[in-house]
């Protein structure tokens, strides 16, 4: 599914092909989708200039004039640029038709996206957004805010940084190259992690995450972007996806476990 990186790229890509845009019509083909009174959000959006694109970890927040339409792509979701007479393929549930006679179309084979229209003053009130920890990149990301949030969690640290509420825009890939470039076991209780530890995560998450918006995400079978992208981050995985492959620091054998139903890659002698 698409992490924080790979939500980066889709914004940034965006922001250059649309901004400054009207919508001139709309079409729902899957209204399950909208998590809005329906007839209201395309009458609202219609005729609404895109003025920005921001981001809240894994949140896209579309900025249209007086009103944020906020998507989260969950497990596959992507958005494309078309002309805007291109057939309409099977899986694009959500049709925007631009005034320059191109389309942004919500592309989302499982229909697990979701879209929410909030008027500029309500953002504050969104518990979706408000619920979000801090960010990698984000100074206030120390190894003593990590600590406060693992002291009463017994449960392994892989899950525990894979809480949004904690570190916002982690998911299970980049969550596995963190523990790997900190040297932590995943199966270790979160409240277990002593502080060194905990500024080992802080650091890595931040370089991992900075490396892979750089890199445009990780295009990998679960999670290939659109727009044009390709993400070069699977590059320089050291674990993920690598199960029987040798480690890069210690030549021992890359293992797959599950933890808590995800699976999980680490090295055995770097995480011990």
């Amino acid at each position: 599914m698409p992490e924080l990186a790979e939500v980066e790229t889709v914004r940034n890509t965006l922001k250059k092909q649309i901004l400054k845009k009207r919508i001139d019509n709309i079409k729902i083909l899957y209204p399950n989708m909208i998590e809005s009174d329906v007839k209201e959000f395309s009458k609202i959006l219609i005729g609404k200039t895109f003025i920005d694109i921001l981001r809240k970890g894994k949140w896209l927040i579309f900025d249209l004039e007086n009103y944020y339409l906020i998507s989260h792509l969950r497990m596959e979701g992507k958005y494309f640029i078309k002309p805007i007479d291109e057939k309409i393929e099977k899986h694009e549930h959500v049709i925007f038709y631009l005034n320059d006679n191109t389309s942004l179309r919500y592309h989302d084979t499982r229909k697990f996206g979701r879209m929410r229209l909030l008027k500029k003053e309500d953002i504050s009130k969104c518990e979706e957004i408000n619920k979000l920890g801090l960010e990698p990149g984000d100074n206030n990301l120390t190894g003593k805010y990590l600590l406060e949030h693992f002291r009463n969690k017994k449960l392994p640290i892989k899950t525990v940084l894979l809480d949004q509420s904690i570190i916002s825009g982690l998911g299970n890939i980049y969550v596995d190259e963190v523990l790997f470039k900190s040297n932590i076991n995943p199966l270790k209780e979160a409240n277990k992690i002593t502080l060194d530890e905990a500024n080992k995560i802080c650091n890595s998450s931040k370089e991992i995450i900075k490396k892979a918006i750089e890199c445009g995400g990780t295009t990998i079978r679960s999670y290939t972007s659109s727009l044009g992208v390709i993400g070069r981050y699977q590059d320089y995985l050291m674990v993920h996806k690598r199960e029987n492959e040798k480690c890069n620091i210690c030549l021992d054998t890359i293992k797959r476990i599950k933890v808590n139903g995800r699976s999980t890659y680490f090295c055995p002698t770097c995480q011990k």
